[in-house]
């Protein structure tokens, strides 16, 4: 018992020491990634990147990868990497109380084809030990994910093989199943950004379908969503349409849920929609914004936390909550360069 309190004392302290250090520099990941999902666990004490690209950004650049940080130690390790026939982009990933669930995505062949792909995949870090879950119903990618009671996985819109849908998709963890929620009202998107807390989905923005039917094929949706879960039953969603959000419409926004104050945080993202290299229709590298808002679900109302985000991010998937602050793991930067820095953003 006296070695298990001093070992919880040691590494307070540290996370003490850490989170007083204003000037402090998270460690950069082995290698960079862009369009991984990333996650944390254990209270935000370790933080883990799963798949993605690589700088080269070409097909055989795509890595089924685990990245790890343990934030106690400040160190990245790896991981057994996820299985399957090769790496996927634009995945989902939600952490519960012992295991991690890794969704969808897109694979990436020589000839620069995308495949969007139904595997659910699930790590299990004491034991080391990855499994396979039920396949989603819709294979999507670039979908919104949030976990409620820690049971129930949402995913919601994403690209599936015939474009953007509105679908909800619930998978029950304990039952390993999936059902079908109360789909959104609003436009079919992909690259949207959101999260969920306090039973409560809210996301914005993404890629949409040019309905003019001339070039380019997306084009930014502006729309933002609040969907309230109803306690009893997990499939019924009530949704209403938000105000517009501080900034302009983005695709490729960063986001994650900080239970805590029960705040929905958003980062960077760009202006224009773009392909996983960073690029827009015209083939030019898109720009990265470097606003970052909230949306506070108990004051029903957005909030701009800073309009300067020093190092902002495009298409890496998920804020998460640390004991040193909320932070970003990979992603694009200006010129479309693929990082492999972690960073945190302002606080509020």
């Amino acid at each position: 018992m006296k070695k298990l309190l001093s070992s919880i004392l040691v590494l307070l302290l540290a996370l003490f020491l850490l989170a007083a250090d204003k000037n402090l520099k998270i460690p950069s990941m082995p290698a960079a990634v862009s369009s991984n999902a990333v996650v944390a666990m254990h209270g935000g004490l370790d933080v883990y990147s799963f798949m993605g690209i690589g700088p080269k950004k070409t097909w055989d650049d795509v890595t089924n990868q685990v990245f790890v940080l343990h934030i106690s130690s400040a160190k990245w390790g790896t991981v057994r990497p996820v299985p399957g026939v090769g790496g996927r982009l634009g995945a989902s990933a939600v952490a519960l109380k012992n295991q991690i669930l890794v969704l969808g995505g897109f694979l990436v062949d020589k000839q620069g084809d995308e495949l969007t792909v139904s595997d659910v995949n699930s790590y299990f870090p004491e034991a080391h030990r990855w499994f396979r879950a039920e396949d989603m119903p819709v294979a999507v990618d670039n979908a919104v994910v949030g976990l409620n009671r820690d049971r129930y996985v949402y995913l919601i819109g994403g690209r599936s093989k015939t474009g953007p849908v509105n679908n909800v998709q619930v998978y029950d963890v304990q039952k390993n199943t999936w059902s079908q929620a109360t789909p959104f009202p609003g436009t079919p998107v992909y690259g949207h950004a959101g999260g969920l807390g306090d039973e409560t989905i809210v996301f914005v923005d993404g890629a949409k379908k040019n309905t003019s039917g001339s070039v380019p094929v997306y084009v930014p949706s502006d729309e933002c969503w609040m969907g309230k879960i109803d306690h009893k039953d997990p499939d019924k969603i009530v949704w209403s349409k938000l105000p517009p959000h501080p900034g302009k419409a983005r695709f490729g926004t960063v986001a994650g849920a900080r239970e805590k104050d029960r705040w929905i945080i958003f980062s960077g993202g760009s202006p224009t929609v773009h392909n996983f290299k960073g690029l827009d229709a015209d083939g030019k590298p898109v720009q990265i914004s470097s606003l970052t808002f909230g949306f506070d679900v108990r004051a029903n109302r957005w909030e701009t936390i800073t309009e300067d985000t020093p190092d902002p991010r495009s298409d890496t998937r998920g804020i998460v909550t640390t004991p040193i602050g909320d932070m970003i793991v990979g992603g694009l930067v200006s010129n479309a360069a693929v990082t492999s820095r972690a960073g945190l953003i302002p606080k509020k």
